[in-house]
């Protein structure tokens, strides 16, 4: 039960913050609606057309592809760590990792996932 105290301590420290940032923000927040919230922010150019706009497919399977090469990356990132430690088999693993990974970014290139028209 005693290694469950931190875990409990930074949850609770946690909870504290959010409600201390909520309640300083209905403290200090404006209580009228702002016009300035209609403006265009980011991009500077007033919107138009619709907001239920189709994507392309397309735009998904990058999106897709994207976190799963991201995902390697993370998972790569403690075999580096403990090269040394885990020895040949260590590497071995690795290189039937990226190798998987290598033949779907293959078949993805070929079926012409990554082809922007």
């Amino acid at each position: 039960m005693l290694t469950w105290v931190p875990i409990g301590v930074t949850l609770g420290f946690a909870a504290l913050v959010v409600l201390i940032m909520v309640t300083i923000n209905r403290l200090i927040a404006p209580r009228r609606h702002s016009p300035v919230k209609g403006q265009a922010f980011e991009c500077g150019n007033e919107p138009s057309g619709s907001a239920w706009s189709r994507f392309s497919v397309h735009f998904y399977l990058v999106a897709i592809l994207f976190l799963v090469f991201d995902v390697e990356v993370i998972l790569l990132i403690p075999w580096g760590v403990e090269i040394r430690r885990l020895g040949v088999f260590g590497l071995v693993e690795a290189l039937i990792f990226i190798a998987v990974l290598s033949v779907g970014l293959i078949y993805a290139w070929r079926r012409g996932a990554l082809d922007w028209d």
